[in-house]
C-alpha cells in the first residue's frame, strides 16, 4: 500500500470523530504515516459528519480528492459523497441503516447477538474496515486497547464480529513509518505552551480552539497548571492580564469574533508591556461566517488590532510539530520581550490529526530580567534594548505598577509630551530587541528542491499540501513561519533564485501577498481558495500548473 484514504461518516452523536481516529491509530499501527480531517457542521444537535483519514508511506497532511474505502454508518453517507468515490472505491456499510453497492454489515444483529449498546455500532464497522483491508486482528486488540478505555472486552467481541463479517478486499502490508503519537493541533498547542513554562489557561470556548481549553483542563490535575472557563472573551482577556502581572505565564484562546472583544485589552498588553500569549484560530468569516470551517483571512487583523503602535509576535505554524514548538517559542518570547503574541492557526490544523515528529520540543533560552540592587523599583526602566526589569507583586517595599495610560518609568501617569515620546522609542526598541531574537530562530521554513526555478510561497496549514505538491513537480516551498514582526531580509534570502513566486492562500485577497509587498517582496502569482475546506492535493496541484 502506497496511499490509502478512508472515509468515515454518520450523523452528530454516532462517534464519528472517534471512529476516523480509531481508523487513524489503524493504519499508524501498520507502520503508515497518517492525517485525519474532520468535517461537521454548526449545529448543536444532528447533521452529517464525515472524517477522511489518508495514510501513506511518506509523511501526509492533506487529503486527496478521491477516497478508497468508505464507513457508512447511515445513507447520507454515500449519497453525499459519491463525488469522492471512485471506480474501485469499496463501500462498507451499515445494512441496517444503509443501502449500497458493497459489503453490509449487520451491525444490528450483531449488537444484540453480543447483548451490546448502540454505541458500540462504531466498533462493529472498525472491525468490518479491518478485515476488508487486511489488517491482522491483534493490531485491533492493540489499538483497541489504548484507545477504548471502558468496556474493552465487548467492543473488541463486537469488533470481532464484524471482522469475520467483512470479505477481504485489500492486503495491507506492515510499512515502515512510525508509529507514532497522534495528535489534533490543539493537543499540540497546548503540549508547546506547557513545554514554554505555562502556567495558566483562561478561554472561553470558540470553535476551532475549544478542544485545546478541553484537553488542557484534562492535564491540569498533573501539571502546576490553572484552567479558567470565565462568562466571556472580555472576563477572558481582563484575567489574564492580571495573571500575567502576578508573574504567571498565561495564554487565553479563542477565535476572530472573540478575539475583537478583546482587542482593547490586547493593546493595553502592548503600554502597560504584560507579556499575554493568544490562540487565535481562524475560521470563514466575515462575522460567524461558516463557524466549523477553515480559512486564513485575519491575518492582517492580527497584524494591526489595536489602537496605538506597539510591538507584537505574530507566529503561524504550518503543521502539528510547528504548532508545538512554535507555541512554546510564542510563550518564551512574549516573557522575554515583554510583549503580546498571536499564535495564528486555523481549524485545519487546530483539528487535523497527524503525527508530533522530531523538533517539537526546542530548547528555550532562560529569560533574563534582574533588577539592579539598591534604589526604588521602576517597572518601566528605559533600557537600551527597550526592555525593562520585571519584577511581580508583592515586593516589599515597591510598588509594582501596571499603568495603561502614558505612564514614566515608575509606572506613574503623565501627559508630558518629552515622556511619551521617550516611552514610544522604548515600545519600539522592544521590537527591535524582538525581531533580534526571532532572527536566532530561522522564522522562515524551506523545503522542497533548492535552487528549483518555481518557489511556492505559502503560510500556516497550507505549508503540508504545498510539499506534497512542490515535491511531486520539483519545485521549492518557503514558509515565514513569524509574520509579525516580519522576516524580510530572511524571506527574500530564501526566495532568491525564484523566477516565479506562487502565493498559495485561502482567502480571497491575497494577505501574504499584500504583506510580502509592502516589504519589498514581489508576488508574481496567487492560487487561491475561498469556500471554507482546505486545498486537496490534486486540486492545488492542478490549479498551479495552470499558472505556472
Amino acid at each position: 500500500m502506497a496511499d490509502l484514504s478512508v472515509l468515515t461518516g454518520g450523523r452528530a452523536g454516532d462517534g464519528i470523530n472517534s471512529a476516523g481516529l480509531l481508523v487513524s491509530h489503524l493504519l499508524n499501527r501498520m507502520g503508515y504515516s497518517t492525517y485525519m480531517y474532520f468535517d461537521y457542521p454548526s449545529l448543536i444537535k444532528g447533521g452529517h459528519n464525515f472524517t477522511i483519514t489518508r495514510a501513506a508511506d511518506m509523511p501526509v497532511g492533506a487529503c486527496r480528492e478521491k477516497v478508497d474505502i468508505v464507513l457508512a454508518l447511515n445513507q447520507d453517507t454515500i449519497d453525499l459523497h459519491r463525488d469522492l468515490m471512485h471506480d474501485r472505491t469499496v463501500v462498507i456499510y451499515d445494512s441496517g441503516k444503509a443501502t449500497a453497492d458493497g459489503q453490509g454489515v449487520p451491525v444490528e444483529e450483531i449488537l444484540k447477538d453480543e447483548q451490546a449498546p448502540p454505541v458500540m455500532g462504531n466498533s462493529c464497522m472498525i472491525g468490518a474496515f479491518a478485515g476488508a483491508a487486511g489488517i491482522p486482528f491483534t493490531i485491533v486488540e492493540e489499538v483497541f486497547g489504548t484507545q477504548i478505555p471502558r468496556g474493552l472486552e465487548k467492543n473488541l467481541a463486537v469488533a470481532r464480529r464484524g471482522y469475520g463479517s467483512a470479505t477481504r478486499v485489500l492486503h495491507i502490508d506492515r510499512g515502515h513509518e512510525g508509529p507514532f503519537s497522534l495528535l489534533s493541533g490543539n493537543e499540540a498547542i497546548g503540549l508547546g505552551l506547557l513545554h514554554g513554562g505555562l502556567d495558566a489557561y483562561v478561554a472561553y470556548p470558540m470553535t476551532p480552539t475549544s478542544n485545546l481549553l478541553h484537553f488542557l483542563a484534562g492535564v491540569a490535575e498533573d501539571h502546576p497548571l490553572t484552567v479558567v472557563h470565565p462568562e466571556n472573551e472580555i472576563s477572558v482577556i481582563l484575567m489574564a492580564h492580571g495573571l500575567a502581572y502576578a508573574g504567571k505565564r498565561t495564554a487565553v484562546g479563542t477565535s476572530g469574533g472573540g478575539f475583537c472583544l478583546m482587542t482593547e485589552s490586547f493593546s493595553m498588553a502592548g503600554t502597560n508591556e504584560v507579556p499575554l500569549v493568544v490562540v487565535m484560530g481562524q475560521r470563514t468569516g466575515p462575522s460567524t461566517g461558516l463557524p466549523t470551517y477553515t480559512g486564513q483571512t485575519d491575518l492582517h487583523f492580527m497584524l494591526h488590532a489595536g489602537q496605538g503602535e506597539f510591538p507584537r509576535l505574530v507566529v503561524a505554524p504550518g503543521d502539528i510539530t510547528q504548532a508545538c514548538a512554535w507555541s512554546a517559542r510564542a510563550l518564551s518570547l512574549a516573557w522575554t520581550c515583554q510583549v503580546p503574541a498571536i499564535i495564528l492557526v486555523d481549524k485545519t490544523l487546530c483539528e487535523g490529526i497527524a503525527p508530533l515528529r522530531d523538533g517539537a520540543f526546542p530548547p528555550l533560552p532562560d529569560e533574563n530580567h534582574d533588577v539592579p540592587a539598591g534604589g526604588r523599583y521602576r517597572r518601566y526602566t528605559i533600557t537600551a534594548s527597550g526592555i525593562s526589569p520585571m519584577l511581580h507583586p508583592p515586593v516589599p517595599g515597591s510598588a509594582v505598577k501596571a499603568n495603561s495610560y502614558i505612564h514614566d518609568e515608575a509606572g506613574i501617569t503623565t501627559e508630558r509630551a518629552d515622556v511619551t515620546v521617550r516611552m514610544t522609542e522604548k515600545r519600539l526598541r522592544k521590537g527591535e530587541s524582538l525581531l533580534h531574537e526571532i532572527m536566532r530562530l530561522d522564522p522562515v521554513e524551506r523545503s522542497g528542491r533548492e535552487g528549483a526555478s518555481i518557489t511556492l510561497l505559502c503560510w500556516g496549514s497550507t505549508l503540508p499540501v504545498c510539499r506534497e505538491v512542490a515535491g511531486n513537480l520539483d519545485f521549492r516551498v518557503v514558509q515565514p513561519v513569524v509574520l509579525s514582526p516580519f522576516p524580510g531580509e530572511q524571506l527574500k534570502r530564501a526566495l532568491s533564485g525564484a523566477e516565479q513566486i506562487v502565493a498559495v492562500e485561502e482567502n480571497a485577497l491575497g494577505q501574504l501577498a499584500m504583506l510580502c509587498a509592502r516589504n519589498g517582496i514581489t508576488v508574481d502569482t496567487s492560487v487561491r481558495k475561498i469556500d471554507g475546506r482546505p486545498f486537496a492535493v490534486e486540486e492545488l496541484e492542478r490549479r498551479i500548473l495552470e499558472v505556472a
